[in-house]
């Protein structure tokens, strides 16, 4: 929750699209409606104003591209029409900063 009125009633919440345990990682997807991230981030950094300490992700579009190459799903050649895909040279393997990703011993 992250806004309530003054009797209690919710005004404003967000519920990310996945959760990680073991990264303790939240992860909101924005892929559809481009329109939507303004909203999304915000919504985001109000979670983590509200929950300090609360690990979340915002992954957009090109991102999820990235992902479709990267694990041979799609090819570069396929996304190159799509806004912010893969360009040659282009590395994926520090997606959101993260790197590879490889749970906590």
């Amino acid at each position: 929750m992250l806004e309530r009125d003054p009797k209690g009633k919710p005004l404003e919440a967000f519920t990310p699209d996945f959760y990680l345990p073991a990264y303790d990682l939240y992860i909101e997807i924005t892929t559809l409606k481009q329109k939507l991230v303004t909203k999304k981030n915000r919504k985001a950094r109000k979670l983590r104003e509200r929950y300090p300490g609360t690990n979340i992700t915002v992954l957009y579009q090109r991102d999820y591209l990235n992902l479709l190459v990267k694990y041979g799903l799609e090819s570069p050649e396929q996304l190159a029409g799509y806004v912010g895909g893969s360009t040659a040279g282009e590395s994926t393997d520090s997606l959101l900063g993260l790197g590879v990703l490889h749970p906590p011993v």
